[in-house]
Parts: C-alpha cells; structure tokens; sequence
C-alpha cells in the first residue's frame, strides 16, 4: 500500500512541476527592431532590460500560475496611492472618470504625464494599476488613469452604452482634458492588455491628436480581436477557460447596470434580447447579443476588425515600445508575429518579447514569496524614461540598420543585446 501511494505521490509531484515549469531557466528579453539610435536611448535608460529576466523561483515560470496570481491578487504589498477623480459629461451622455496622480519624492525638470489605459474592465482601483503609479510617482511622473465606462461600480452609467474593444474616444476625452489643464506636459500613454490595443489604435487612427504625445507603450495585447478569439475559443492551454472568465466579468458588468443599458427603450432601439444577453457563453455570444448591435455593426466580426489595432499600425508616427509574453495563456505565441513586422519595417520602435510572465504578471524575485515591485513596473518606468531621452535627442531618420557594421567604440548596450529580428519574410531566420 505504501509503495502505491509512494507512486501516486510522485506521480502528482511529476505533474506539479511540469506544470510550473520549474526546470526552466531566466532568459533575457529578445528585442525586435531596427533603428539602432532609438533602442540605445532606451538601453542606456534601462539597461536591465538587456539582462535575463528572473521570475519567482517555485511558481513563477508558469504563464498559467503568473496569469492567475495577477487576476486574484493583483501585487504584493500593493500601495494606495493619493489622487483625485475627474468626471467628464461627453457629448452622448456618457459620464467618463479617470483618477489623476501628482507626482511625489523626487523632481523632475520637465513635465511629464503618463496617460494609462487599464485592461478590459479595470480601472485605477484595480491592483496592478495602483502599483505601477505608485511607482511611477515616487519616479517624478503624473498618473492619470482612465476608469472604463461601466467598470467602477461607484459611478453610474448615465448614456447608452460603456466601453469596447476599440472605441478610443474616451480615451482621447481624457488625453484632451489633460492638455487642458497641463498645456506643456509631455505625454506618454501607457496600454495594458486591451489598453495597450486601445492606445495604438488611438494613435494609428485618422484623427487630431495634442503634439505634446512622446511615445506609447503597449502590454499583452493581442492586436488582432479576429485571431484572438479564434485562438481563445480553443481549449488547447486552458484558454476556452479564461475566454469564459472574460465573458463573465463583460456580462456582469452589463447586468450590474441593466437599469440603463438594458431599459426598454435600449432593448427597442437596438434590437435587445436580455435573455440573449445573460445566457451568453462566450465572447462572440455577448459581442452578437449585445455590443456589435449597440455599435451599429452588421456583424462580429465587423465590429473585431474594427476594435484591432493591427489594422491601423501602419499610420503610426508615433515612437512605440511593445512588450509581450511567450507563454501568456491568453494572447498566444501565434499572435506575437504583428508586432515583430511592425518593428522591422518602422523607426523610433520596439518589441520586448519575454519567455515568461504570463498575461500581465512579471513577478520576479525570491523562491516563494515575490518581490513587491515586479519586473513591468521597472520595465515601464525606464521605457517612459527611454521615450522621453529619444523624443529629447530626436535621433535622425536615416539611423543605420541593426544588422549594420558599427564601430569597435560603440557602448556594449546593442553590442549585448538580443536582438535578432531583420525580415520578417526571411524563414531560415532561427528566434
């Protein structure tokens, strides 16, 4: 009996530790570009970005354990940091807020405002969000964060709809209203997860924007909604699960404010079928129910192909840092290969691609307990450091290629860098 349950025992301990991955090893981040000018200003900012990323030791591997940890805990020892909400009444009746941060400790000579769009149905009082301000403050840099519409239970929806995939306005409301009332900050805009789709959507879209803009930084976002749910529909990795996660969170937050979005009126004008609506499994079920007729969509995937910002990339003039995970349970490998084209064929841009992290986790440090301050914190404070040294020296167009000959004197911090990415077209290239 004992050499039974002796064989059980390991049998589970076999599956716990592939399960968390723990013969895994720390690697450095891969960096994907070609303007040498842009990626040194960003290393000499940042330089342990060039070095190998260490994740928690015992469960810190896992995308799946990483993803999970940042749904239910968010950070350890997570601040509280002070500010004030700003409410804006729109044009279509909507109430938009976004909570603003003045910064604390240390001075800066300039101005400086990082715009941060939250994940899908997060806001300023989510866990992740309240860390990385925090951080930020304490580094000399205004926070303002935008709160979806319909995401803050506290502040009741007053127009027809909350917020999408890809309806920019409400963040271009709040990037407006900053401007107002710092006319010379310089700002950064900051993505995460269906933020950071948001964000580049925003700046590849046809319309008027501040000059005061630096730079934006995107996070685990998919851009394609069309892929995205393909791969997301599937059970391979679990993540038919997080797709019914999603789902769930969507609709309540529909439910939660039914009293409006759902009233008689709403159901008549749009064609509404609240049963529809609650029985929904998945996000397309949801989307067909509910938001691509709100939206004024013939179709789902009409209103996908509008929410991604893949399809509007190639208008970006803006200098952009993206950061993605390997083994993110939710945006998958097979996604990843848009950013890395995107960066091959533009100046002033960046791709970060990590072995691990999971969907916005990056806790690194220690063998159980993490460190406080995970590794995107860091991260996303040098690279708003990084945009804002490159938007200063605004380094000439025509900067020799990555693959270019460089000369001996050059600093070690593209010389050591892992960066291989040249032509996307060219498979005998070996990631």
């Amino acid at each position: 009996m004992s050499t039974v349950l002796l064989a059980v025992v390991a049998v589970i301990l076999c599956i716990l530790f592939r399960i968390l991955n723990v013969n895994s090893q720390p690697h450095k981040p891969v960096i994907y570009g070609r303007d040498r000018n842009f990626i040194e200003n960003i290393l000499f900012i940042a330089p342990f970005l060039n070095e190998p990323y260490t994740p928690t030791r015992l469960w810190g591997f896992s995308g799946h354990v990483q993803t999970i940890l940042h749904s239910l805990i968010g950070r350890v020892r997570c601040p509280w940091p002070i500010g004030g909400r700003i409410s804006l009444v729109l044009p279509d009746k909507s109430t938009l807020t976004y909570d603003l941060y003045e910064p604390v400790g240390s001075e800066r000579e300039d101005d400086v405002t990082v715009a941060i769009c939250p994940g899908i149905g997060n806001t300023s009082e989510s866990v992740y969000i309240r860390t990385y301000v925090h951080y930020s403050q304490c580094h000399g840099y205004r926070c303002a964060v935008l709160n979806h519409i319909g995401a803050l239970a506290s502040v009741p929806v007053t127009g027809a709809r909350i917020f999408s995939y890809g309806h920019t306005d409400d963040f271009g409301y709040m990037v407006d209203n900053l401007i107002e009332r710092y006319p010379n900050t310089k700002l950064v805009l900051v993505g995460f997860s269906l933020g950071g789709n948001l964000i580049s959507k925003y700046l590849g879209e046809d319309r008027k924007r501040p000059p005061n803009i630096v730079g934006g930084i995107s996070i685990c976002q998919g851009y394609n909604a069309i892929d995205t749910i393909v791969h997301l529909l599937q059970w391979q990795n679990f993540r038919r699960f997080y797709l019914y996660i999603m789902t769930d969170n969507y609709r309540n937050i529909i439910t939660r404010h039914k009293r409006m979005l759902l009233s008689p009126e709403m159901k008549t004008r749009y064609s509404l079928d609240e049963n529809m609506i609650v029985s929904a499994g998945t996000l397309p079920d949801l989307d067909e129910a509910y938001s691509r007729r709100v939206y004024g969509f013939e179709s789902v995937t009409d209103l996908y192909k509008w929410s991604s910002c893949a399809f509007y990339l190639d208008n970006i003039k803006t200098p952009m840092v993206f950061i993605n995970a390997r083994d993110d349970p939710i945006v998958p490998e097979q996604l990843l290969p848009v950013a890395r084209e995107f960066v091959s064929s533009h100046d002033k841009a960046m791709y970060l691609e990590l072995a691990h992290g999971g969907h916005l986790g990056f806790y690194e440090g220690g063998l159980v307990y993490a460190n406080p301050v995970t590794w995107l914190d860091r991260a996303l404070v040098g690279l708003v450091g990084g945009l804002l040294m490159a938007h200063d020296k605004c380094a000439p167009k025509d900067a020799p290629l990555l693959d270019a000959t460089v000369d001996e004197d050059e600093p070690d911090l593209i010389k050591s860098a892992t960066i291989i990415y040249r032509d996307p077209l060219d498979k005998t290239q070996k990631v």
